[in-house]
């Protein structure tokens, strides 16, 4: 299987408001960039469809070193919370239903089609590519600004 190393970030002005996201996806020599926003969302789901999209377009099963500074992200994943919401049926262990159950739902499958490893990284931080996916998230949120 391939290696594929995936940096992403989302971006919210107001929450819920105008969002975008970003993410960078490497395989040896090649690196692409993808990003995307809407005009009503939240910082979360933004952060989620960053992952979603760069998993996505993988054309085959990968092992994905996945970064993300989203500790939402990361530790739904890595301690196994958003598998306990689904579950549940989409409700978390203090009876509040989970938010973005339609985004899990998405991330939890191609979770189990690809290999993913998880590094949490801290945001601005300087890190080039949490810096990169940070400014094509904030370029797409500024696109829906009235």
């Amino acid at each position: 299987m391939k290696t594929v190393t995936i940096y992403t970030d989302g971006a919210c002005s107001g929450n819920p408001g105008p969002g975008g996201w970003g993410a960078i996806l490497m395989y040896g020599p090649h690196k692409k960039e993808l990003s995307g926003g809407e005009a009503r969302t939240t910082n979360n789901r933004m952060e989620l469809t960053a992952v979603i999209t760069a998993l996505e377009a993988l054309k085959e099963p990968c092992i994905v070193e996945l970064y993300s500074d989203s500790k939402y992200v990361i530790d739904a994943l890595e301690k196994g919370w958003a598998k306990g919401w689904r579950a549940r049926g989409w409700v978390k262990a203090d009876k509040k239903p989970a938010l973005n159950p339609d985004l899990w739902e998405r991330l939890l499958d191609l979770c189990e089609k690809h290999q993913v490893s998880l590094h949490w990284v801290k945001g601005h931080a300087e890190d080039p590519y949490n810096d990169r996916c940070d400014e094509l998230a904030v370029q797409e949120s500024r696109k829906f600004k009235g």
